[in-house]
């Protein structure tokens, strides 16, 4: 478990990574507290600590990891059709793992039947083994793993304890965040894969969409015994989002203030900085939307009317409660894990007219097929149904 790998030191200590901003002294002075009930006045300093846990997910696709590797040319060349988002990965290990040189070995992937991040590393060895059996065998072969074993093997989504201080100040009607202290472990598991990069987002999504004017994060991922933890949907974002909203409902009740408003009046504002160095604002980054999204969901969905109601019901029933959740999010879209941010596209235009695209991504539901098409159309000029994307394949669109 993480509290066991917290306890024996066994850490991947080259992707421990901190971020801070602000005055330090005023992040060390946090003192170790849950809060008070004791009435408080407008300046006072609330101060609130404990720790939080998210569990693992699995990732569950409907497919799971399957291969089909063909030799052919005398067992020289191997064409690799297999459900994973990382073809370029697959090509690379297959090569290696059977001797054959890359220029002769083809992967290509038409559609997965789900992959969620669960396919994007944890895939490549049932493709390896696939490849081994038909190199030697001079055979096609096949390869589709059993639920329980895909589930035992592959990894899941990182769980993270979290343990926090943090201090707002109280104002008229509610309070400015102050400072926020908080360590991040996640169980990495007994592999490395993607947990760095994966706390990495973590980090950068640990402040929400709130200004923190003193700030330090710090990022541990440790080493168990478990299955290499990999990617999954959201990649470390949600882990720490799910951190400071908690920490803002732990200050709004310890303040004695609406979540709503506590949330409201400590968004980032025009030329507010993140703990990263970004400048928020149309002025320095883009447009800085959430606020006004905020204001305008809060209007017409009339969360404050939902919330008496919600409040009448559950006074009236022992068993069964109502609840309502609002909650804003700011998401990045890079990754420290730099190979990542890159893309590739290889543009057929035949003489009838209609285009064929090959690219570097994968399609597993989420219509980036039919998104590559709209594009394509839009910048030809040309009707959508004109344009064509076959396979993902790594002797059209290499080292993706």
């Amino acid at each position: 478990t993480i509290e066991d790998a917290i306890a024996s030191k066994s850490f991947y200590d080259s992707a421990r990574h901190t971020m801070e901003k602000g005055d330090m002294d005023i992040i060390s002075s946090l003192s170790e507290q849950l809060g008070s009930s004791e009435s408080k006045k407008v300046g006072d300093i609330v101060q609130v600590s404990g720790s939080f846990r998210s569990g693992g997910q699995e990732h569950f696709y409907l497919e799971t990891n399957s291969t089909l590797v063909v030799p052919s040319e005398s067992d020289t060349n191997l064409t690799i059709y297999c459900s994973t988002q990382a073809t370029t990965k697959t090509h690379a290990y297959c090569s290696s793992t059977t001797g054959t040189p890359q220029s002769k070995v083809v992967v290509r992937m038409k559609r997965m039947g789900g992959g969620f991040g669960g396919k994007e590393t944890r895939s490549v060895f049932a493709s390896c083994a696939a490849a081994v059996a038909a190199k030697l065998s001079s055979r096609p072969v096949r390869l589709t793993l059993g639920r329980d074993v895909d589930m035992s093997i592959t990894g899941s989504r990182h769980s993270f304890v979290s343990f926090y201080k943090a201090s707002a100040v109280l104002t008229e009607g509610g309070a400015k965040l102050q400072s926020l202290d908080v360590q991040l472990y996640s169980n990495g598991g007994c592999a490395f894969d993607l947990s760095g990069p994966v706390m990495d987002r973590a980090l950068f999504h640990v402040d929400g969409v709130y200004h923190w004017p003193n700030f330090r994060a710090v990022g541990n991922v440790c080493k168990t015994v478990q299955p290499p933890h990999t990617a999954f949907r959201g990649f470390g974002g949600p882990q720490g989002i799910a951190v400071v909203e908690h920490v803002i409902d732990h200050l709004a009740l310890v303040s004695n203030v609406s979540p709503e408003i506590m949330r409201r009046s400590n968004m980032y504002t025009e030329g507010n900085p993140t703990p990263f160095g970004m400048l928020v604002g149309e002025n320095f980054s883009g447009k800085w939307n959430v606020p006004t999204m905020w204001d305008r969901i809060l209007d017409e969905v009339d969360v404050p009317r939902r919330r008496n109601e919600i409040a009448e019901f559950n006074s009236k029933n022992k068993w069964v409660k109502k609840g309502l959740a609002f909650v804003p999010t700011k998401f990045g879209i890079a990754f420290t894990a730099k190979f990542m941010n890159q893309g590739g596209a290889l543009v057929h235009l035949y003489q009838d007219g209609t285009v064929l695209v090959s690219h570097g991504g994968t399609e597993m539901g989420q219509g980036l097929h039919t998104k590559v098409c709209q594009i394509a159309a839009q910048a030809f000029g040309i009707p959508v149904e004109d344009v064509y994307v076959n396979d993902s394949s790594t002797d059209k669109v290499a080292n993706t």
